[in-house]
């Protein structure tokens, strides 16, 4: 058990470590930033799957899946604990009608523990909500700089959830999630004079909002075998609409800028009276969303599944960021996938072991810019590795996708992202046989 909490926290620095910047995605100015996926590797190495539930693998995305029935290889006694830690890193192609550019990315993705209490289970947790971090530069018809933006920060959770098992087919679930963090941006407003030459001192207006409250999410799980050895899943969940408390500031300066570099030093500053706007202290509404998918599959062989999920994206507002020139509407995603294992008691061939994933997802993200919603398409894969026992698993997964489009000079990513776990599952008690 120490040997193993020690793996998960150093893979957990590790990622942090080298995760120090959630995205590099120009469409995180709009909003809170680029909403990050909420589930596990090995979920989203099935096209983003949340639906399916097993007893060594933590389900993020239900919060129903944390109770389940004991393991008949521990005489039904318990089910195992179970830790998991994970991150990812993307490689972004951006392009626009007429030019293009590479950014890399890494994130800190998760880190939870789920603990087994009969018929009930207990799960915690961290994960990034959403991510900001762009630069952006807009020039006029001679190539001469306009302004600059940048943004950085980001939305993180803290998730406290409860599961319990009503029948041994039916379980129901509730988790609790403590959002907070911060959001920086800055626009420069790059000024020349009669004969075109760049002033020493340009104007800059930085904003920060810091966020914080709570919404909850409540599951259904159902699991029944249907024959012999064809298994039926299922799962519903729904989050209701909640209002976050969104702390602003805003301040003007007189900057003096080196443009190669792009070092700067304050040369005046004021701070915005916010109060007087009443944008001190605004309300940031998350919207509901509502998930339902089914699939089918034979236990510790193989599942295929699909789910939708819409979101009422068209509710979401911000009074402080009304003026970015987005609009909203309601989103939607599809997702297909399923896993596969070849012989999962194989002790003489470990490949015969692995679980290999593969799904693919379609989705409408409720942004809008300059008429064009802006929808994404990822195809993922995925392969679980066992780790000392057959419960734990190193968990490696690959996503290709695109977002955005080239129509009215925006900007269309094309990305890989790679993402790696450590899913470990031990006893947390065990019974001694002697005295």
């Amino acid at each position: 058990m120490i040997k193993k909490l020690v793996l998960v926290f150093i893979a957990l620095f590790a990622i942090q470590s080298y995760g120090q910047n959630g995205t590099a995605s120009p469409y995180s100015f709009y909003g809170i930033g680029s909403t990050n996926f909420k589930g596990s590797v090995e979920n989203r190495s099935m096209g983003g799957l949340g639906i399916y539930k097993d007893s060594v693998h933590i389900n993020f995305q239900n919060p129903a899946t944390f109770a389940g029935n004991n393991l008949e290889g521990w005489n039904n006694e318990s089910r195992p604990v179970k830790f998991t830690v994970g991150g990812s890193g993307t490689s972004s192609k951006l392009e626009t009608s007429g030019s293009s550019d590479k950014t890399k990315s890494a994130n800190f993705d998760y880190l939870a523990l789920s603990i087994p209490v009969g018929k009930f289970g207990f799960g915690l947790g961290l994960q990034p909500y959403s991510s900001v971090g762009y630069k952006l530069e807009n020039r006029d018809a001679e190539e001469n700089l306009e302004y600059r933006y940048t943004g950085e920060g980001g939305l993180n959770k803290v998730f406290l959830s409860f599961g319990y098992q009503i029948t041994k087919s039916l379980s129901v679930g509730m988790q609790a999630d403590y959002d907070f963090g911060n959001i920086q941006n800055s626009t420069i407003n790059f000024a020349y004079n009669d004969e075109g030459q760049f002033l020493e001192r340009q104007t800059k207006e930085y904003t920060r909002s810091d966020l914080s409250g709570l919404n909850f999410n409540i599951g259904l799980h159902y699991q029944e075998m249907i024959t012999d050895k064809l298994e039926l899943q299922g799962s519903l969940t729904y989050t209701p609409e909640t209002d976050l408390t969104s702390k602003n500031q805003r301040t003007f300066s007189t900057i003096i800028v080196d443009v190669d570099t792009e070092s700067e030093l304050i040369y005046n500053q004021i701070e915005a009276d916010l109060v007087a706007s009443g944008l001190d202290e605004t309300d940031l509404t998350l919207p509901s969303k509502l998930s339902i998918g089914a699939g089918l599959g034979e236990p510790r062989k193989w599942f295929a599944g699909v789910e939708y999920t819409t979101q009422n994206t068209g509710d979401f507002f911000n009074p402080l960021y009304s003026n970015t020139g987005a609009t909203y509407e309601d989103a939607s995603k599809f997702s297909l996938g399923g896993f596969f294992i070849p012989e999962y008691n194989s002790f003489a061939k470990s490949w015969k072991r692995m679980t290999y994933r593969a799904g693919m997802r379609f989705e409408n993200t409720g942004l809008v810019i300059n008429n064009q919603t802006i929808k994404e398409f990822g195809m993922s894969f995925g392969v679980g590795i066992p780790v000392g026992n057959m419960f734990s698993n190193a968990n490696i997964g690959l996503e290709f996708g695109k977002r955005g489009t080239t129509n009215a000079n925006l900007v269309k990513e094309n990305f890989v992202s790679f993402q790696l776990s450590l899913s470990l599952n031990d006893r947390w008690f065990q019974k001694r046989k002697y005295d």
